[in-house]
């Protein structure tokens, strides 16, 4: 019940949290459409309805009433019961803005309805509405009935009526496992679909996006109003590739737009294309300078509740199991043989890569990374890991000496695998750290990537004085892994929890890059530099 609340979940999800209530201290009634089987069964018509304003109006007498139109009326596809003529009174209104049914009911003063679902709801809010109908949720004490049930005898709590109403009468419908589930799979899958409903309904205008990515882009965020790539639109919203962004700096208001943590079955520079991708509105996550809508998460909730807590320890259970990674490359490269000395892991990255070149002070390249781990280990054995998208010679930061600080230099390696024999890692701003905190080890952070300065990691690179919460492990990973993405289904075309985009990433069922993709990127590429742009520039808008 809390959780539905929390999300702001309700029978249609059409409305959008951000809008804001009307001014508390109104009453509320909830009109519907003609033909509902609630109304006829119960003999219902207009004149009810109208009954139901006048007592109203009787009880509350100079407040002003709100007339709460039904979705599908709102969309015209059906009408409702109350007309114009019915506004007698400049205190009555008809109320068909976005705003969350629950904000709308924490503003009410009383609830009144025929048998409509919002009057169930308004039960779980606190509210005791008076009904006019005969609604499964009447005649259990909840509310006051006009129509009583005389068999109804009982008398429960609101949480034994969500129980019989929401537990145990339906049978609920996986539709990315086709199988059937239970209630929180199901409030899972709708908070997933009604935040891209909510994020994508007034349509997006995307900035800096190769052409291999848009199609893409369609598909994550199309679904309400297709994407555009050009022009201006004072009622959409506008999103930049966040890499490029200070390229399209005229664009101030831009959504930051990057890949996110769980991501693919193959590297994005291999043109793999993502599960996952996450949306910013503040800053982004690789870069300290500036606050990121992931860092606002983690410092607003350092502690979880309890139905958040079980589904963190649910995914990290599924995440350790079938060892999943970022980019989750298949590798059959034994690791090396330990010794009894510490095994530090030390992972490489790409020298180029925006957490580097924001998000660190003196330690910028692999090559300084294993200097200050050998200096602060120089009786340990160092594993260095390069990353995936440098030993495919597609990013900068190999270091061919590596062997001379490094005692094993572990070549298309597992990472999860590599982390997992040793003792403890060393980064600069690596995903690999966080990872490695899934897995419980020890992580040192010689730059400030986004998990690092809450107390979880030994940080040795910039301090970071925002960072002001101590969050437990698990909050972090919610922020970082549910709150923070979003997801898209391969198979369904579907926005999906991230419980889905792990079973897609474990199963194989992610997308992969394509040779059509390939060539479209250096066709791209080849355009690019013959107008005389950069790869990155304004010719990737």
């Amino acid at each position: 019940m809390a959780r539905i609340r929390r999300l702001h979940l309700s029978k249609y999800n059409l409305h959008d949290p951000t809008t804001p209530p009307p001014e508390p201290g109104y009453v509320l009634i909830v009109d519907q459409t003609y033909g509902d089987a609630s109304l006829l069964c119960c003999g219902a018509d207009r004149a009810r309805f109208l009954e139901m304003l006048t007592r109203a109006r009787l009880d509350h007498p100079g407040t002003k009433i709100l007339i709460k139109t039904h979705p599908e009326t709102n969309q015209g596809h059906r009408i409702g019961h109350f007309l114009e003529e019915d506004l007698v009174d400049p205190a009555i209104q008809f109320y068909s803005d976005a705003c969350s049914p629950w904000d709308l009911l924490d503003g009410a003063i009383a609830v009144y309805t025929v048998s409509s679902q919002l009057g169930f709801e308004a039960i779980l809010a606190g509210h005791k509405p008076i009904v006019f109908g005969q609604p499964f949720y009447a005649g259990w004490g909840l509310t006051l009935d006009e129509m009583p049930i005389p068999r109804r005898q009982r008398r429960l709590t609101a949480a034994q009526l969500f129980l019989g109403a929401y537990v145990k009468y339906p049978v609920w419908f996986d539709p990315y496992m086709g199988k059937t589930c239970d209630i929180s799979r199901v409030i899972d899958i709708l908070e997933a679909q009604s935040r891209a409903y909510r994020e994508d309904r007034l349509g997006w205008i995307a900035h800096g996006v190769r052409l291999w990515k848009r199609p893409h882009f369609q598909a994550f965020f199309g679904r309400e109003k297709a994407v555009r790539f050009r022009g201006s639109d004072p009622s959409r919203r506008h999103m930049v590739w966040a890499s490029n962004s200070d390229n399209f700096e005229t664009v101030a208001d831009a959504t930051r737009v990057e890949d996110g943590f769980l991501r693919s079955v193959g590297l994005g520079a291999a043109l793999t294309l993502p599960v996952s991708l996450s949306l910013d509105d503040q800053g982004i996550y690789y870069n300290p300078s500036r606050p990121s809508r992931l860092e606002t998460l983690i410092n607003a909730t350092p502690m979880l509740t309890e139905d958040q807590q079980e589904r963190v320890n649910a995914l990290r259970r599924s995440l350790r199991d079938a060892s999943i990674s970022k980019y989750n490359l298949n590798s059959s490269t034994a690791l090396p043989q330990r010794t009894d000395r510490n095994v530090i892991l030390v992972v490489g990255q790409v020298e180029d890569d925006g957490s580097i070149r924001k998000g660190t002070g003196k330690i910028r390249t692999n090559r300084a990374l294993l200097t200050s781990a050998r200096e602060a280990n120089p009786d340990g054995e160092i594993w260095h890991k390069p990353h995936p998208d440098v030993e495919a010679g597609l990013r900068q930061g190999k270091v061919p000496d590596a062997s001379l600080s490094a005692d094993q230099v572990l070549t298309e390696t597992d990472p999860i695998a590599a982390l997992l024999a040793a003792d403890e890692i060393w980064t600069i701003t690596s995903l690999l750290g966080f990872e490695a905190l899934l897995h419980a080890k020890p992580v040192t952070c010689l730059g400030s990537p986004f998990y690092a300065g809450w107390g979880l990691t030994r940080d040795l690179g910039l301090e970071m004085p925002r960072r002001t919460t101590r969050p437990t492990l698990k909050a972090l990973i919610h922020a970082a892994l549910i709150d923070y993405p979003r997801y898209h289904d391969p198979v369904t075309g579907l926005p999906c929890p991230v419980e889905v985009a792990v079973e897609r990433l474990r199963s194989g069922t992610a997308l992969r890059g394509s040779l059509g993709l390939r060539m479209l990127a250096k066709l791209q590429g080849l355009f690019a530099s013959f107008i005389g742009f950069g790869a990155n520039g304004p010719s990737g808008s």
